[in-house]
């Protein structure tokens, strides 16, 4: 025989409240689930991950916006990876740059921020610290934000403190070279300045300021080779001119599928960083048929 169960109003409201709750974790959990996998996918299929390249933007591609705003430009052109420069304004209501001295809340914000757009912190640059102190700091705010690299053009001098930053923090350091006179703009010198350094400092080359110094940007990376670390990417419309302008990748003065051959020979692991200097307010487009472009010839490449 089966005994009747009475139960109170209140008892059925509280069980209701507690199996309603068990439901909306398991839904957090199974989308969030989903939603990790979908991340996963999204990056996965495009052909440069097989290559262990991580195809992002340099967010001073968008200087006209906010730090929010460029994230969302970025996402928009199937990216997945961003590199921040402390110089730009975070956005969404915050008032702080993208640098060491921003609060707590504001890094919290910035994390949900990549996360809501399906996007990782990869690299931050280009930093110029002016002393030891300084550089901790710099070190500190990318180890606390799980950031891997970060792009620089430091004075010859403090190489050996970031030299011991690198290890200390497994952080990569990653020199830029800017086009000439700037200090760092041939191989050569970069080659001689991280000399007996930690092998955790290497090269951004920026193949587009390589250009502009008269310099082939396949040659230049032969140079360099085993110490690139990061790229900031671009095709210009001539060479051996500083007055040179952005163009979509593979049409302009640049050697880009030599580029990326080249690349793929030294077996290059890092971040491509598409950094289009033009077209300023209206350049999502010009990076969209970019990476286009940039997928089709990998693509040719590697089959």
């Amino acid at each position: 025989m089966i005994k009747s169960i009475k139960l109170s109003p209140r008892k059925v409201m509280r069980m209701a409240r507690r199996h309603t709750l068990i439901y909306i974790v398991f839904v957090l959990i199974i989308g969030g689930c989903a939603s990790s996998n979908k991340m996963q996918r999204s990056r996965n299929h495009h052909p440069e991950t097989k290559l262990g390249w991580q195809l992002g933007a340099q967010a001073y591609t968008f200087k006209k916006f906010t730090f929010s705003e460029a994230v969302v430009k970025i996402a928009s052109c199937d990216l997945h990876y961003v590199e921040a420069y402390p110089q730009q304004e975070i956005g969404g209501g915050i008032q702080e740059k993208m640098d060491y001295h921003m609060s707590e809340d504001s890094r919290k914000y910035i994390k949900k921020l990549l996360k809501a757009n399906n996007m990782r912190w990869q690299a931050y640059g280009v930093i110029k610290a002016k002393d030891a102190t300084e550089w901790r700091k710099v070190f500190e705010f990318a180890k606390s934000m799980g950031i891997e690299t970060i792009t620089c053009e430091p004075d010859i001098a403090m190489l050996d403190e970031i030299s011991k930053l690198c290890d200390e923090f497994d952080i990569r350091a990653a020199i830029h070279n800017h086009a000439s006179p700037s200090y760092y703009w041939q191989p050569e010198t970069v080659l001689q300045a991280i000399q007996g350094k930690s092998n955790k400092i290497g090269v951004a080359a920026d193949i587009g300021h390589w250009l502009r110094s008269g310099l082939d940007p396949v040659a230049s990376l032969k140079k360099l080779e085993g110490k690139v670390f990061h790229l900031h990417f671009k095709d210009l419309n001539e060479q051996s001119s500083k007055k040179a302008h952005d163009v979509h990748w593979g049409t302009g003065a640049i050697d880009i599928p030599g580029v990326i051959a080249e690349l793929k020979r030294q077996q290059f692991a890092g971040m491509i960083a598409a950094e289009y200097e033009y077209n300023w307010d209206n350049n999502v487009e010009d990076v969209r048929i970019s990476v286009e472009n940039f997928r089709k010839i990998v693509t040719e490449l590697t089959k």
